[in-house]
């Protein structure tokens, strides 16, 4: 199986647990991790947005990657989030990681500087030319600050050598099947919207990169598996049953909000670290009252 084949389907981008102290907690992110993996989620993303990856130093990434190694044991891909807004920075942090284990890297277009297009076609090829895996690119303009067009993300599926997909988190569906359309035969194009998954599956794009996986594992990988299969009226069925989850997953922070329901479910304890704050307590009853319902 090639890496695109392995990269189909449901990707969560893992939560990163914290104890009181403000410390990692291995314990619950093992416990995640098992819980991902027995659920059925196709890959593992660690060191995404999700898992707050702006406040961990590189040696408490470093732990989690090994600890995330180690528990996954080769069940399931794993795919390392590793991406920036200094090229030369990046590149440094690609040849350092521990990436032996890993299966591909996810990399953010790069955010608050708002490089022209050209900048991003420049950062790509150069951080593809050091990269020792494969590269997902990662399109989140609400994130960024600058969208990644179609012209550039077709320009450098097709010129760059080791970029193998896109995380297209751009929201804009014309955006979305204008890169389907075009895109070069064996080019992943992966969803990074819980809430638009179901109908972008259904324009043709390959699965999902999940913060709603976290807390909804089950369920929501297998309403990709089932739209992936084109059985869009079981698809539907599991998706309406998340839709009032997604909407408060999102409604004040990720990863506040599924972390939020992972603490109901028992997987983690309610702790994030700053400048992110636990989800208001408004919504943290919205959460209990929908997991009753559910």
């Amino acid at each position: 199986m090639n890496i695109q084949q392995q990269l189909v389907g449901t990707g969560v981008a893992l939560v990163t647990p914290f104890n009181e102290k403000n410390q990692v907690d291995f314990d619950a992110l093992g416990k995640v991790i098992n819980t991902m993996i027995e659920n059925e989620v196709e890959y593992i993303v660690t060191l995404g947005t999700t898992g707050e990856t702006p406040v961990l130093t590189n040696p408490e990434k470093i732990a989690i990657l090994n600890f995330t190694y180690d528990k996954v044991a080769g069940r399931v891909p794993v795919v390392v989030g590793i991406g920036g807004n200094d090229t030369a920075d990046l590149i440094h942090d690609l040849t350092h990681f521990p990436l032996e284990r890993a299966t591909a890297i996810l990399s953010a277009s790069p955010y608050y500087n708002k490089p022209s297009q050209e900048g991003i076609y420049q950062h790509y090829k150069m951080v593809a030319a050091a990269s020792p895996l494969p590269i997902l690119l990662y399109n989140v303009p609400g994130r960024t600050g600058r969208n990644m067009t179609v012209s550039t993300t077709l320009r450098i599926a097709n010129e760059i050598e080791g970029i193998i997909g896109i995380k297209e988190a751009s929201g804009d569906m014309m955006q979305c099947m204008q890169i389907l359309k075009d895109r070069p035969e064996n080019f992943l194009v992966i969803s990074g919207d819980d809430a638009l998954a179901l109908p972008q599956i259904a324009c043709g794009m390959d699965g999902v990169i999940s913060v709603a996986a976290n807390a909804f594992p089950k369920i929501f990988s297998d309403m990709v598996r089932f739209s992936l299969k084109h059985e869009f009226t079981n698809a539907k069925q599991l998706n309406n049953q998340l839709m009032e989850a997604y909407d408060l997953m999102f409604v004040e922070n990720n990863p506040a909000g599924v972390k939020a329901f992972m603490v109901e479910l028992s997987l983690i304890s309610n702790f994030l670290r700053m400048p992110n704050v636990p989800l208001s307590k408004s919504i943290y009853q919205q959460i209990i009252a929908y997991l009753t319902k559910h």
